[in-house]
């Protein structure tokens, strides 16, 4: 191998790719030049235009080459090795920034683009976070943005960095750095559903990493095709959409988030026709897809090369996934590629998941028990019995502990504990949060010398070597010396009317009279109104009879107006802060 000018790598025996199959990069910029020697005319990525036919494609060689161009324009103003928000709409452009942040050394900040005045205030905190007043974009969000926002001159006092336009013979000036595994590649602004969003500092070690695990549990290899509708700005559609391909040559179509939502079968369909082979989504996508199965059919749908169909991001029911499994059945789609997985972006993304070629597992556990904290297996559809999903086992290089959050002494299986988590995946800490950094990413198990743990702040028990997550800790409801998973209320509440959606409430604890009490909001809709039902006593009497519990005040609310993540996720401290102080948008 020998290098021309201007960084660009010739690979004398063509032979030589032939040992990429093995090929273990120990960062992105190196995965990223290695591919472009050895396959530079390979299409890595390509973007569905509206989520159906391919526009813009990219081989490993345009990307080296735009990577380049970018990188050499960050460090010309002054942005190499510094941190910045990134704020891209939906297409290979921000395949094309994060690569140059990566080769310009710069930790790039990944948002999604505001959609409403909260999501400026967003914006702007995070900017504040960086510390740095330049914004990444491209030229069309950049217009949309200052169009869209005349009420906030905050917005035109950023700095607006359009990548889009930057000069691609600049790409002949880059200089490769001497670049350190342990590095900064990004920072993974948090979602926000227990608190304040906080930058995750992710290394190039991380996502080798983590990246290597994929490979192990999922037998990933060149050959698997990728599908994803996830947002890039999401840890879960950055690693599958855009790290993968990167660190195993695999390839992927991308399409806009809003193409799967307007219409979800969108999704499979693309799976079918471009023959992919491993997608991931949300419980909700899977949800929506059997609706759509439902009205639509399965016509002209063949899922027989989904071979890994990843579940994660929020908490897997067994009913959305034997639902989803029988409803495309017909489509030759594979129980066995059910993959329900755990993971959150302290850890990179993924801590464990459902192994390739195995069917996931549900125990059956006393719900009672399980409200105490304690696991009782129980016969499935007994009376007073629930399900829980397996989430599958750790890969090799993890550690995964239940620890007692208070204590902080280990638990034995078959006790409800936090998970805690050791492992080359487990990212740095916080961006200048050194004493939330300390708390969260330093913990240790007393009476052990085991080192030093990921506090996830998720409980969960292991059974059998395989984890269970059952909800977070501090969102737990306590009513009457009983373990409430507010999840499992709002699952209920979903469930309790067909014109009611996904996400729709929120259930959290408020104090009165010197005892904690359930409080259920329920974002309502016009088909409901006009279906006739007492909503609230329909709820009530639904969460009563599930959970032996009846709700202390039930509020709707319009749809649309309870406080999410970016990722769809119910912000439940927010949710009853405006509760609280009255600023919910109630139904009329």
């Amino acid at each position: 191998m020998t290098a021309e000018p201007h960084g660009t790598l010739v690979y004398e025996n063509r032979d030589e790719t032939d040992e990429i199959a093995d090929f273990a990069p120990r960062t992105l910029v190196e995965a990223l030049r290695t591919r472009s020697g050895k396959q530079p005319d390979r299409v890595a990525y390509t973007f569905l235009l509206n989520g159906e036919e391919p526009g813009e494609e990219l081989t490993y060689h345009d990307l080296d080459t735009a990577a380049r161009a970018r990188a050499v324009a960050l460090e010309e103003a002054g942005l190499g090795g510094r941190s910045v928000v990134m704020l891209h709409g939906p297409g290979l452009e921000f395949v094309k920034a994060f690569t140059g942040c990566l080769y310009a050394r710069t930790a790039g900040a990944p948002l999604q683009a505001p959609q409403n005045t909260a999501g400026v205030e967003r914006l702007l905190s995070v900017v504040q976070d960086t510390g740095c007043t330049v914004v990444l974009t491209d030229t069309e969000t950049r217009d949309d943005m200052l169009g869209r926002f005349p009420e906030h001159p905050e917005l035109t006092r950023l700095t607006w960095f359009t990548t889009d336009t930057v000069d691609t013979t600049g790409a002949e000036r880059w200089v490769e750095p001497d670049l350190d595994p342990e590095h900064t590649a990004m920072l993974q602004y948090t979602s926000g559903s227990t608190g304040r969003p906080k930058g995750v500092m992710v290394s190039h070690r991380n996502f080798c990493v983590q990246a290597a695990e994929n490979q192990e549990v999922w037998n990933v290899s060149d050959d698997d095709i990728a599908v994803s509708w996830l947002p890039t700005f999401h840890d879960m559609g950055l690693m599958y959409g855009v790290v993968m391909p990167l660190w195993r040559g695999m390839r992927v179509y991308l399409m806009a988030p809003q193409a799967f939502v307007r219409r979800p079968r969108r999704w499979l369909e693309a799976i079918s026709r471009y023959r992919g082979t491993l997608s991931a989504g949300p419980n909700f996508a899977y949800d929506m897809c059997s609706r759509v199965a439902d009205t639509e059919g399965t016509d002209g749908l063949d899922l027989s090369s989904w071979r890994m169909a990843v579940c994660g991001a929020e908490p897997v029911r067994m009913p959305s996934m034997e639902r989803f499994a029988r409803a495309y059945a017909p489509a030759r789609f594979a129980y066995r590629a059910l993959a329900p997985g755990y993971g959150l972006a302290e850890n990179t993304l993924k801590v464990s998941a459902t192994p390739a070629d195995r069917d996931y597992r549900t125990l059956w556990v006393c719900g009672t028990a399980l409200a105490a904290g304690r696991v009782e297996t129980a016969v499935q559809d007994a009376p007073g019995s629930v399900p829980v999903v397996s989430n599958g086992p750790h890969q090799s290089g993890t550690t995964v502990r239940i620890v007692d959050p208070v204590t902080r002494r280990a638990c034995p299986d078959g006790e409800v504990g936090e998970i805690w988590v050791q492992g080359g995946s487990v990212a740095k800490g916080y961006w200048r949060r050194p004493v939330e950094t300390r708390e969260t990413f330093r913990a240790r198990i007393a009476d052990e010398d085991s080192g030093e743990f990921l506090r996830t702040g998720d409980l969960g028990f292991r059974h059998e070597g395989e984890l269970y997550p059952t909800g977070r800790w501090k969102d737990l409801i306590i009513v009457d010396g009983r373990n409430l998973y507010p999840q499992d209320i709002e699952y209920t509440v979903e469930k309790c009317h067909p014109a009611l959606h996904a996400t729709c409430a929120a259930a959290f604890a408020v104090e009165r009279d010197g005892r904690e009490q359930l409080v259920v909001l329920v974002e309502t809709n016009a088909e409901v109104a006009a279906s006739g039902t007492d909503l609230p006593a329909l709820v009530r009497s639904a969460v009563g009879r599930r959970h032996e519990v009846l709700p202390a005040d039930i509020v709707l609310v319009r749809r649309r107006t309870l406080h999410k993540t970016t990722s769809g996720k119910i912000r439940r401290r927010a949710c009853k802060q405006s509760y609280l102080d009255g600023s919910l948008q109630y139904a009329r």
